[in-house]
């Protein structure tokens, strides 16, 4: 029974440690890793290298946060005043990160990988759902989206 109790501890305190943190440990306006000193590529030219080459990694780009998950902060939508109209969904690599759910409006720098997937009707509903959207307006989403995604391995938060 004693074997037991500890082996129940440990498994407990395994999956406890394992929980994700929101806040990095070294600077509270980076999430995930650091950012490598590369150049940053603009979300316009990053759209012309997606085109030519399908999916650009590793790159670095800055963008105006729009929208956040208001659920957790497991993804954000960034976007660019010089392309009005595009943006990039970003999600965090293997969901090993979030960001504040508070931070929409601001500028970021991420860091990963940059595609264009389709996205189904169901992932867009639930995104809507995480963006806190009224039922009528997740039940007006009845189409699959092909657009600009991105899977951040790091984020700063520039202002």
């Amino acid at each position: 029974m004693r074997i037991l109790a500890i082996s129940l501890l440990t498994i407990t305190f395994l999956f406890a440690c394992k929980e994700k943190q929101m806040t990095p440990a070294q600077d509270d306006n980076v999430f995930g890793e650091a950012l490598s000193d590369s150049e940053i590529t603009s979300l316009s030219t990053l759209i012309n290298l997606i085109a030519s080459e399908g999916e650009v990694q590793p790159v670095k780009t800055k963008g105006r946060v729009e929208a956040v998950c208001q659920s957790k902060g497991c993804w954000m939508t960034i976007v660019s005043d010089e392309i009005p109209g595009k943006s990039f969904h970003v999600n965090f690599h293997d969901y090993g990160f979030f960001v504040p759910k508070d931070i929409a409006g601001r500028e970021v720098i991420i860091e990963g990988k940059a595609f264009r997937d389709l996205t189904s009707v169901e992932e867009l509903q639930h995104y809507a759902e995480d963006e806190g959207k009224s039922a009528e307006e997740i039940a007006a989403i009845t189409e699959a989206v092909e657009e600009y995604k991105f899977t951040a391995t790091g984020v700063r938060l520039l202002d």
